[in-house]
């Protein structure tokens, strides 16, 4: 890949109509992009898909040391809201569990190259940084490192959820921060106040259920009754988990929608198409039978664009995934938070701490989750108006589509790209 990168720079480099590059936006997990746009003298903007929050919150424990915060303390993070304050419990998060060894590919090839840990390949050359994963509470950032090269930071989030966080780093690193999302689907954007059919843009996807189906599931519930209950397509909870959540959603009297990945309880990065199939995954059989038109129980991919813009659906529990984060709020949608690794505990303290637009699962999160305290999680998310109020107050503030501020800063950047580029 870098090679293909230089040449493409080359040629159009010495073709004078393709237009003179100016500037490149490099993915902060490909930051070892940077030193061949420097070879050009191309200068390069650190760019974030997920958010300000968990970012700014990485750097502030970096430099306040939280590893001895004492049972009971609550210890302020100077530069940061008040409400982010750390308590103990913040840093009890499950350990970062490797992926499952790597499968062959058909003739015993391997999926990805040997050595490239958690599934991210190996930088050409061995340049850029080795360490890959979230860092631990505690360490230094690796995006710190993987941007220093950078002249500004592009982030995937906005000035209504993230302001304060985006202030404080770019305070931190002396650089222009700028939020240019959250970058969903225009569709998305357009179709505020609606619901949103996911196959307009999102086709072919595996799942035992259609769009059609689930709008009629959805249309006979009553408003706001419904938890939708769904993980990330590479990390979720553990088997033993899985069952716990079947069980709360069997003793539970509310109505759900559950959405399974064909990989659930399996751990590491997606396997190719009909691989996942063939290995232990979990499916709660028979949960269809006992709950009957209370559930849904979707196997495989969901339309969940079109489930948290329905009225009927009253609560998210979710992993805290950026994208799932912002395609939430964004509809108005209180939020059950159970963050698995990396960046999701810090967009969970974003939702329950700052925003207050949900709950935690449970205060313990290096703990396993059980049956009971889901229930408990659920009847108090569901049944708190307050927290719906504020959900929907937040969700309101995107009603007339993609934020302005985030327009500004992409004109703002506009502007500094070409300043640097006149002074050049």
């Amino acid at each position: 890949m870098a090679q293909a990168i230089e040449n493409l720079i080359s040629i159009r480099s010495q073709n004078p109509d393709s237009g003179l590059l100016i500037c490149a936006v490099v993915d902060v997990m490909m930051s070892w992009t940077g030193q061949i746009f420097n070879n050009f003298e191309i200068p390069t903007v650190g760019f974030f898909t997920s958010g300000a929050c968990s970012a700014a919150m990485e750097y502030a424990m970096w430099k306040n040391h939280p590893e001895d915060l004492k049972t009971g303390e609550i210890r302020l993070l100077p530069g940061l809201p008040e409400d982010m304050a750390l308590t103990e419990l913040d840093l009890k998060t499950r350990p970062h569990r490797p992926p499952s060894p790597s499968p062959s590919a058909i003739g015993g090839a391997p999926l990805r190259p040997p050595g490239a840990p958690g599934g991210f390949p190996i930088p050409p050359g061995g340049i850029g940084p080795r360490k890959f994963g979230p860092p631990k509470p505690g360490d230094q950032p690796p995006w710190l490192e993987e941007t220093q090269g950078s002249i500004a930071l592009m982030i995937n989030t906005c000035n209504i959820l993230e302001l304060p966080f985006m202030e404080y780093l770019a305070n931190q690193i002396g650089k222009p921060v700028w939020g240019v999302g959250p970058l969903l689907p225009d569709q998305y954007w357009k179709s505020a106040g609606s619901i949103i059919h996911d196959h307009q843009f999102r086709a072919n996807r595996r799942s035992n259920f259609t769009e059609d189906e689930v709008i009629t599931w959805l249309d006979s519930k009553p408003r706001g009754s419904v938890l939708y209950v769904s993980f990330g397509t590479e990390v979720g909870p553990t088997i033993e988990e899985y069952q716990q959540i079947a069980h709360a959603l069997e003793k539970s009297n509310r109505s759900f929608i559950w959405a399974i990945q064909l990989s659930s309880g399996r751990r590491g990065p997606p396997r190719p198409a009909g691989q996942a199939e063939a290995e232990e995954c979990y499916f709660p059989h028979g949960l269809d039978e006992r709950v009957g038109e209370r559930g849904l129980i979707i196997h495989g991919w969901a339309p969940q664009l079109l489930i948290l813009s329905h009225p009927s659906t009253g609560g998210f529990l979710s992993h805290c995934g950026w994208n799932s984060t912002t395609e939430a709020i964004g509809r108005g949608m209180p939020i059950l938070a159970w963050p698995i690794r990396g960046d999701q505990f810090y967009n969970a303290q974003l939702i329950v701490k700052h925003l207050k637009v949900g709950y935690m699962i449970c205060d313990d999160m290096s703990t396993m989750v059980k049956a009971d305290v889901i229930v408990n999680g659920m009847e108090r998310l569901l049944g708190d108006e307050d927290v719906k109020k504020r959900a929907a107050f937040l969700g309101a503030q995107f009603q007339n589509g993609f934020p302005l501020s985030s327009i500004d800063s992409l004109d703002a950047f506009s502007v500094f790209i070409n300043h640097k580029t006149y002074l050049v």
